[in-house]
């Protein structure tokens, strides 16, 4: 099955198929998909993500677990001798293969073609550092000329690091996937914990799009501040948090010893920063579990403390529920949405940097977030608390309002009623915790 390949929208906020289609990201962390898992693993994992409503994996060719000695389930290394110009061709057919089924799945794949830590030596990470400016065209050059024909792949460079330092080594990577391809594919950067690609490569002229990671460490980390910083940055390029708060993982393991009283982020803590991000102007989200990013099992060792084997952490609430964030946003006019701050009239924005010591934040917590559509026909605004009460100016909207409660948790809609133009108060209801108020403006 040949899928549509993806490309920025005409007013460069969203992204598109070429046909012009709507293409709400929905992603899928699979970081070790290629490296650890089996073929017929591999199309349970990809029949699930499907079943669950996601659109796009993000998995890595060379993998941070030691993915360049340690070999994949066809018993195979990626290179030979750790070197970029010299691909194993039985390791790249079992990608191959994955990638072929995905797209016979209606899925696309946004393929990193390293993880960082065989760029950047600093950190952390177990490398080694393999490439420069010179064997990363080459090596760009073997997976473009690979993958040519293979319309379902988005190429995400980058893999959890700083791009600062090493901007040679990525362009001279994108200019090689380019003339292997015959023609400029569709890029983004994954940068590190708490940063954006915008930071570096925001004019970089390979970057089509601006990825960012809000992490792991606090727990209502601002990403909807860190995509309205993006939104307003010129040129105009789409955003999105490619790496939030996975299902299952730890809160904070990595500034302090974790211990199991900490807690992990659960399916509401996945729900708030997929709604508020979205709302504040992404174009999309990227889901991830814990368990799954590693694909962890009995067979390999744990990294972080997962807490339930890949399998079973593939069916958890959060990864069944984000389907219904796509499927509200599509259910709407899509190309002319925009962020709604004029929304909420008593919202203030949160500053930025934020203290990664601030863990824990009620004023973070409770934060609400609006989109609406540029002609006033519609209105979302996710209200992250149960009970609580937040004023809406309905003046933005054209004439009369019919409300409605959407939970985030179901897709179910709950009629409120009718309202004049002016500001009212709406109360989320007391079952929750988080609900989005839908306002449908009727035309005068």
């Amino acid at each position: 099955m040949s899928l549509p390949r993806i490309c920025v929208s005409t007013n460069r906020r969203f992204l598109m198929t070429e046909s012009g289609e709507p293409f709400f990201w929905l992603g899928d962390t699979a970081w070790e998909l290629f490296h650890r898992l089996s073929l017929p693993e591999a199309e349970h994992y990809l029949n699930a993500r499907r079943q669950q409503g996601f659109n796009l994996i993000q998995a890595v060719a060379l993998a941070e677990l030691d993915g360049l000695h340690t070999p994949n389930a066809q018993g195979h290394v990626p290179l030979l001798g750790d070197d970029p110009t010299r691909p194993n061709e039985f390791y790249f057919r079992h990608v191959d293969a994955i990638i072929r089924m995905a797209s016979d799945k209606g899925l696309y794949i946004g393929l990193l073609p390293t993880w960082g830590d065989k760029v950047h030596a600093r950190l952390w990470g177990i490398g080694p550092v393999i490439f420069n400016a010179g064997n990363a065209r080459i090596y760009g050059r073997f997976l473009g000329e690979r993958y040519r024909n293979d319309t379902n792949i988005i190429w995400i460079l980058g893999g959890d690091r700083p791009a600062h330092g090493y901007e040679e080594v990525w362009a001279a990577m994108a200019q090689g996937i380019t003339e292997g391809s015959g023609f400029k594919p569709f890029f983004t950067y994954h940068p590190m914990g708490g940063t954006s690609s915008s930071a570096v490569l925001h004019d970089a002229d390979w970057l089509d799009m601006n990825m960012l990671q809000s992490g792991h460490c606090l727990m209502d980390a601002p990403n909807w501040e860190m995509i309205r910083a993006d939104y307003e940055r010129t040129p105009t390029k789409p955003a999105l948090d490619g790496e939030p708060n996975y299902e299952h993982h730890p809160i904070d393991p990595y500034l302090r010893p974790w211990k199991p009283e900490y807690g992990r982020f659960t399916d509401y803590d996945v729900r708030k920063q997929a709604y508020r991000a979205v709302f504040a102007g992404a174009c999309g989200h990227t889901y991830g579990s814990h368990s799954v990013w590693q694909m962890w099992s009995s067979r390999y060792a744990p990294t972080t403390f997962p807490s339930l084997p890949w399998d079973e952490a593939l069916y958890g609430p959060g990864a069944q529920q984000l389907v219904h964030l796509k499927n509200l946003i599509l259910a709407h006019p899509y190309f002319t949405r925009i962020p709604a701050p004029d929304l909420l009239p008593d919202v203030a924005p949160i500053p930025l940097p934020v203290d990664q010591e601030d863990r824990i934040n009620p004023v973070r917590a409770a934060h609400p977030v609006a989109t609406r559509d540029s002609e006033g026909t519609y209105g979302l605004v996710y209200f992250p608390m149960a009970g609580q009460s937040l004023r809406v100016d309905l003046r933005v909207l054209r004439g009369e309002v019919r409300s409605a409660w959407f939970d985030p948790r179901s897709g179910a809609t709950h009629p409120i009623g009718m309202h004049s133009q002016g500001i009212v108060t709406f109360v989320s209801p007391i079952g929750g915790p988080d609900w989005v108020l839908v306002l449908k403006a009727e035309q005068p």
